[in-house]
């Protein structure tokens, strides 16, 4: 397989995820203080936003990369 249609098939991949979530997201918790057998934590929201034109756009640019990179020539 060509690295082209490789890279088109991450990109297909990457647009799908875009659409279908908006982006990708995952927490992370914290220990702020530990009190002998109290401990104080907080969780943390991190992530990618991706917008609609970008997944729009890798969608694309990943389904023209595996069609150059399905050409035998």
């Amino acid at each position: 397989m060509k690295p082209a249609a490789v890279v088109g098939i991450i990109l297909i991949v990457v647009g799908i995820i875009g659409f279908a979530y908006g982006g990708l997201g995952w927490t992370t918790e914290k220990k702020d203080a530990q009190l002998g057998p109290l401990e104080i934590t907080h969780k943390e929201s991190h992530g990618i936003a991706f917008p609609p034109t970008a997944s729009g756009i890798c969608l694309i640019g990943g389904i023209v990369l595996v069609i150059i990179g399905s050409r035998k020539g």
